[in-house]
């Protein structure tokens, strides 16, 4: 059967199943098509598959034009109907693994996927777990309902973890040139992975179990995580002391060794970063660890909205204004720049935070029109158009993101104050305050 559903794979004959078409769903669908495919997209969101059977990506950097394609070539289906799994190859899970309110993992989206799949599902099938999770998850959470179903994996169906590593928007990494790491609940079932990923993919690195692919996945972001709280951190007593954060990195990233940039913010957003690390802190916890270094770079992360919240009283108070009702326009709502991907972005927090001290908030960004329905946000509100005299309306302008699409020039030369804390403008004018 495994020796089946390899050549099958190997030759472009087996249909591909991919459930929750989202950041990193929708490019996997589309690399699958594009390389000739016959894909099935699910998701319980019927809005978005109202839009792809309609030819919508929906995603901003997305292009469209494969799906509608695809879609009249009978070559791709879009549906809430999960009963189509038994229609497919491969089934390729890449929904949320959020945090819950105590910072504990919340795999409900992961289980409940899985509990929908299993009575549709038949044998000869590969299932591959891509959601970010801790270490432990494909054996413990995937492996038990497979097998009370009557499989045996390994042998009836083949169950595999490989991390996504989507970078959106990003010109230089796509989905066929990111190496994609694959782990294996067995060696029948790291074969069949490997085959899945490497009909698409550029270069596929195996390593010995779905365990090992599940950290690998949380200690690349814990990486980033450490790191860019350092820099924040950094940034308090770089501000203490009178001295630029962003030139002195400049400088410091001339060093051609031993030294990689990472870069201060208002807070840390995207689905990866601000929520991974804490997976594996609670995981440790099982093991009887404590996992300080970690935590400690989270809190760190976690205080700066704050930060930038005071510098914003500071610099009001300046000029003899109070937050309470100074109208503030908030730069930037999508987590990083040039995207439209506003998961855990601290705008949302500083837009909240703004609010609630009396401010009369706005926000513009050229990606994001409106703010989306959020699980942990309830703000309703729209982007503004830029233009020299609404920039000069506003009492305060914060940079939260650093869009390349936003007119800078035109922006400093209109903003009766600034709050930088991307680095954006040379902290030269008495109305530029780093954050």
């Amino acid at each position: 059967m495994k020796n089946i559903l390899v050549e099958k794979i190997q030759q472009k004959k087996a249909v591909i199943g991919i459930v929750g078409l989202g950041y990193v769903g929708l490019p996997l669908a589309l690399r699958y098509m594009e390389e000739g495919f016959e894909v099935v997209g699910f998701d319980v969101d019927p809005v978005k598959i109202s839009k792809l059977a309609a030819g919508d990506a929906y995603i901003e950097h997305i292009n469209p034009a494969p799906f509608l394609a695809a879609i009249n070539n009978k070559t791709f289906l879009a549906t809430t109907d999960f009963a189509t799994i038994n229609r497919v190859d491969a089934i390729i899970l890449c929904v949320p693994t959020p945090l819950n309110k105590n910072r504990e993992p919340d795999l409900s989206f992961v289980t409940g996927s899985l509990q929908t799949i299993i009575p549709h599902m038949h044998e000869g099938q590969v299932i591959s777990l891509e959601s970010t999770t801790y270490p432990g998850t494909t054996q413990e959470k995937m492996l038990p309902p497979i097998s009370e179903a009557g499989y045996t994996v390994g042998t009836d169906v083949y169950l595999i973890y490989s991390p996504e590593r989507e970078d959106p928007a990003n010109p230089d990494f796509t989905t066929k040139t990111i190496p994609k790491v694959v782990g294996g609940t067995t060696p029948n079932c790291m074969e069949v992975g490997q085959a899945l990923y490497e009909t698409i993919i550029d270069v596929v690195v195996p390593v010995s179990s779905t365990g090992a692919a599940e950290m690998v996945k949380i200690l690349e972001n814990t990486f980033r995580s450490v790191n860019i709280a350092l820099v924040n951190e950094l940034k308090l007593v770089a501000d203490r002391m009178g001295l630029d954060i962003f030139e002195v990195i400049r400088a410091a990233s001339t060093k051609p060794f031993g030294y990689t940039p990472f870069y201060p913010g208002p807070g840390l957003g995207g689905h990866c970063i601000p929520i991974d690390p804490f997976y594996l802190t609670w995981k440790a916890r099982e093991y009887g660890l404590n996992t300080r270094f970690i935590e400690l770079a989270g809190e760190v992360n976690t205080a700066m909205p704050d930060f930038v919240i005071g510098k914003i009283v500071s610099a009001l108070n300046n000029i003899s204004r109070s937050v309470r009702g100074s109208r503030i326009l908030v730069l930037g709502l999508a987590y990083k720049k040039n995207v439209d991907d506003v998961r855990e972005s601290p705008s949302f927090v500083l837009l909240e935070k703004l609010q609630e001290l009396g401010a009369d908030v706005d926000y513009s960004d050229p990606h994001v029109p409106v703010t989306p329905v959020m699980r942990a946000h309830s703000i309703t509100l729209s982007s503004i158009n830029l233009t020299p005299q609404v920039v000069n309306s506003y009492d305060c302008i914060l940079v939260a993101t650093n869009h390349d699409r936003f007119d800078w020039d035109m922006i400093k030369q209109n903003a009766k104050l600034i709050i930088d804390p991307r680095g954006v403008f040379k902290a030269d004018d008495i109305k530029i305050y780093r954050a």
